[in-house]
């Protein structure tokens, strides 16, 4: 079966009509949702949430993902678990309704200001997630960690660690294909992720890294790493038949507080990232 290919068109533009609209124009029926005007999807209140599920259910659009908050960079161990669970318990009847899978979660860092000893850190964590994948288990969707932040997000070893911790069928890997190279400033550490981890995939985030001129890493399009195509080779030989996700991180970075400036600037970036998965994926 071929991939399945989606993105994060709140890197495109603000409004769901515009992440539609693009979306459309890629020839693609699916759109894993985060931003709509500035504000979560999974933090919608009803009616808002009622709102955006009729204008995505009428125009044909399908949900991939919901890129919720769950234990993310912004919520260190220390945040009061009932953030979570709240958030959770919200958006497990809103998935059923629209169909959706996966929910994605990170794996709570250390308090910087507060830090944890690690053993209690992980502990706690790994506490944490086996709820919370209990929870997905029991709706019958996906959990699935990206290797972003937190305790799972430290390096390959870690994140076995962690899965093999957690041990729960709704527990898996959401990969993205960007974020240790760009942590590590090497390609290779997401290559080793990915290898480690492959028996957990679910699901897959595109992002790209390279070394700018001054030697800073950066983003960039998908063809200008050579790990995408290593990583999608490898998907393609071992049977991956499930959704490819760009987030492009080159005009926005909903993480880093970079929200979308210029829509016309960013939308062009989107299709274009857009076009070279498309190329990429042939190559593969």
């Amino acid at each position: 079966m071929a991939f399945r290919l989606t993105g994060f068109a709140d890197e495109a533009t603000k409004s769901l009509k515009g992440q539609i609209d693009v979306i459309k124009k890629l020839g693609w029926t699916g759109l894993e949702v985060r931003l709509v005007e500035g504000t979560n999807f999974c933090h919608l209140d009803d009616a808002k949430f009622e709102a955006a599920w009729d204008t995505l259910h009428s125009s044909g659009i399908q949900i991939v993902g919901y890129g919720a908050a769950l234990a993310n960079w912004a919520r260190p161990i220390t945040t009061d678990f009932k953030v979570d669970l709240d958030e959770l318990n919200k958006n497990l009847p809103r998935m059923k309704k629209t169909g959706t899978k996966i929910i994605r979660c990170m794996s709570y860092p250390n308090d910087p200001k507060n830090p944890w000893p690690e053993a209690k850190w992980k502990a706690e964590a790994f506490k944490r997630l086996k709820e919370l994948a209990k929870r997905c288990a029991d709706a019958g969707v996906i959990l699935g960690h990206e290797n972003c932040n937190g305790y799972g997000g430290l390096g390959p070893k870690q994140s076995v660690e962690m899965f093999e911790a957690v041990n729960s069928p709704a527990f898996k890997l959401v990969l993205d294909t960007g974020n240790n190279s760009l942590h590590d400033n090497n390609n290779d550490v997401t290559w080793e992720i990915y290898k480690q981890n492959r028996k957990y995939l679910a699901h897959v985030h595109i992002k790209a890294a390279k070394p700018g001129p001054d030697g800073k890493w950066l983003t960039c399009y998908p063809d200008e790493d050579p790990v995408q195509l290593r990583i999608l080779k490898d998907l393609k030989a071992t049977g991956y038949d499930g959704w490819l996700s760009i987030e492009p991180h080159m005009k926005a970075a909903v993480h880093a507080g970079k929200d979308v400036e210029d829509a016309a600037a960013a939308t062009e970036v989107f299709l274009e990232y857009g076009r070279r998965i498309k190329e990429l994926v042939a190559k593969a």
